[in-house]
C-alpha cells in the first residue's frame, strides 16, 4: 500500500473508532423489508360475523364468536364443545395466520376458529366439535412494503371460493372467479383491508357481502389487541393475530394426539350435548389449514396453505411471473407426510 493509502486507511479507522465511541451508528439501509407479522397484519381481513343467539347450542351467541384453539386453557380438542359453556373460558378474538413466500409473491393464510359447528333444529344436518374455516391471499411483490393484493380464496365447509379485487390482472383459470374482494378502511390503522364474512352456526366463509350480518353480528378488525365482544351486536371488536409457525404453535402441535386426530384434522368427539336435539354429532370433522380440501378441484389436501402458488396457478390465469419455488415455507418440512396422509384421509367434511 502506498503512503497515501496508509494515511487514508488510518484516517478511516480513526473516524470509525471515534463514531463508535460516541455512540453513533452507521446509517441503516434505506429500505428494510417488513416482517411477515407486519405483512399479515396489514392484509388481515375486516371480518363480519353473523351471530345467532337462539337455541341451547348457541350459548347466547358465544358459539359464533371467534377465539383461540386453546381458549379454555388447554390443547385438548375433545373438550372444546363442552368447555364452551363454562364461565372461565375466553372468547377474546384471535385469528391464526401463516406466511409462505416465493421470489415473486407472498401467500398469507388466515385460520378462524370456533369451538362449535352447530345447528338448532332436528332436521338432516349434523353438528360437530371444533370448526376451522379461513382464507388465503395472494400478494404480488411490486417493490412496495406490502405489495399488491391479487386474489383471495376462501373456505366454506368443503368448498373453496375464489375472488379478485377490482383492477386485478388475474383472471379466470381452471376455476371461474366467484366475485370481487371488497376493501374497507379500518378505524384502527391507515390501511384498506379485504372484507370477509361468516354465516352463523356452520361458519362457512366467503367474501363480504356474499355472506353478511343478518340482525345481530360482530365486526372484527385486525390489530394487536384481542378484545372480547361486549354483546352479540358489537360492531367494533379488535382481534389479534397468532403465527401458526410460532414456537409451540399450531404447526408445532400437529402431532399432538390430544389436539389432532390425524394430520390436519382436529380431534373431536360426541361428548356433552353435541347432537342432542339435532340429527347427529360428527367426530373429527374440523380441519386446520393443512387439512383443508375442495375435493372437486385439482390442488390436493392442504395445498391452499402448503403450496398456494400451485393453487393460484390452477385457479387463475396470471400474467407475468408467478414463481413456484419457495424462499420461505415451513410447511415443506412435512411435505412427504402431508402427501401420504392425503392418500388415506377421508375428504374434508367440515
Amino acid at each position: 500500500m502506498s503512503v497515501k493509502g496508509r494515511i487514508a486507511a488510518a484516517l478511516a479507522t480513526a473516524v470509525t473508532v471515534a463514531l463508535g465511541g460516541a455512540g453513533v451508528l452507521a446509517p441503516a439501509p434505506a429500505h428494510a423489508a417488513v416482517s411477515r407479522a407486519a405483512l399479515a397484519l396489514r392484509w388481515a381481513p375486516i371480518h363480519y360475523q353473523d351471530v345467532d343467539a337462539t337455541g341451547s347450542h348457541a350459548l347466547g351467541g358465544k358459539s359464533d364468536y371467534l377465539t383461540k384453539v386453546d381458549y379454555d386453557g388447554d390443547l385438548n380438542g375433545r373438550n372444546n364443545w363442552d368447555r364452551a359453556a363454562d364461565s372461565d373460558v375466553s372468547f377474546a378474538a384471535n385469528v391464526y395466520y401463516s406466511v409462505v413466500e416465493t421470489s415473486s409473491h407472498w401467500f398469507v393464510t388466515y385460520f378462524l376458529f370456533h369451538p362449535r359447528d352447530w345447528v338448532d333444529h332436528p332436521f338432516f344436518e349434523t353438528e360437530h366439535e371444533n370448526d376451522g374455516e379461513g382464507l388465503m391471499l395472494s400478494i404480488e411483490k411490486d417493490g412496495t412494503d406490502y405489495g399488491v393484493l391479487r386474489s383471495m380464496v376462501t373456505v366454506a365447509h368443503s368448498d373453496f371460493y375464489s375472488y379478485t379485487p377490482s383492477g386485478s390482472s388475474w383472471t379466470n383459470g381452471r376455476e371461474t372467479i366467484d366475485g370481487t374482494v371488497q376493501l374497507q378502511s379500518s378505524p384502527h390503522d391507515a390501511f384498506q383491508h379485504p372484507v370477509t364474512a361468516q354465516e352463523v352456526q356452520g361458519h362457512g366463509l366467503k367474501a363480504w357481502p356474499q355472506y353478511d350480518i343478518n340482525g345481530d353480528g360482530i365486526v372484527y378488525y385486525p390489530s394487536g389487541t384481542a378484545e372480547t365482544p361486549g354483546s352479540t351486536n358489537d360492531r367494533d371488536v379488535q382481534y389479534a393475530l397468532i403465527d401458526i409457525f410460532a414456537d409451540g404453535g399450531l404447526w408445532a402441535q400437529r402431532a399432538n394426539s390430544s389436539l389432532f386426530a390425524s394430520l390436519g384434522t382436529f380431534a373431536g368427539d360426541t361428548s356433552g350435548d353435541c347432537g342432542v336435539g339435532t340429527f347427529s354429532c360428527g367426530t373429527n370433522s374440523a380441519n386446520a389449514p393443512w387439512g383443508w380440501d375442495d375435493g372437486n378441484d385439482l390442488p390436493g389436501r392442504g395445498e391452499i396453505a402448503t403450496d398456494p402458488a400451485k393453487l393460484s396457478a390452477e385457479y387463475y390465469t396470471i400474467p407475468g411471473t408467478l414463481s413456484r419455488a419457495y424462499t420461505y415455507n415451513p410447511y415443506s418440512s412435512a411435505a412427504a407426510a402431508l402427501k401420504k396422509a392425503a392418500e388415506t384421509l377421508p375428504r374434508t367434511i367440515d
